[in-house]
């Protein structure tokens, strides 16, 4: 009895360890229109590195035409995430230290380009929201959103709707 129990401690002891809860439940990232032909998409990436591609416009063809616009929109996607990718997703959210960051990022000045959001929910299901535009913002947001449009085009999507 005296090893059963010894047993069962161990075991338990390495899986606190070697189990790892997440810092972040969902990460979004959403782009709108331009008034030219950029992307239009929302990109979703859950803690399991499931991730969803809900893509409007001009996601999977380069240049476009306004006739391009009345055009259905390109569908839904999902995929999932590499462990490194995602480690590195990870990382760079930890690094642009998004709690401490301001809510918007907008330049009223910009008016032609995408507005974008990022929006993080934390295991506890607080959510942190942030508006952006072209124009300043700390350059480790920057590299955050860069790199979720990386993945974006890296992942190989498969069709839902």
């Amino acid at each position: 009895m005296k090893y059963l129990l010894s047993l069962l401690a161990f075991l338990g002891l390495i899986s606190c360890t070697t189990s790892q809860v997440s810092k972040y439940s969902r990460i979004e990232y959403e782009v709108g229109p331009c008034f030219g032909f950029c992307p239009t998409y929302k990109i979703t990436i859950d803690s399991q590195r499931n991730a969803i591609l809900e893509a409007e416009h001009f996601n999977f063809t380069n240049g476009g035409s306004k006739d391009d616009m009345s055009k259905p929109r390109e569908g839904t996607f999902r995929s999932t995430i590499g462990k490194e990718d995602y480690q590195k997703l990870i990382t760079l959210t930890d690094e642009a230290g998004v709690k401490t960051l301001k809510d918007s990022y907008i330049d009223k000045r910009i008016m032609d380009a995408s507005k974008t959001t990022l929006r993080i929910t934390f295991p506890d299901g607080s959510k942190k929201e942030i508006k952006m535009s072209a124009g300043e913002k700390p350059e480790t947001l920057a590299k955050l959103t860069n790199y979720i449009d990386e993945l974006k085009q890296k992942i190989q999507w498969e069709k839902v709707k």
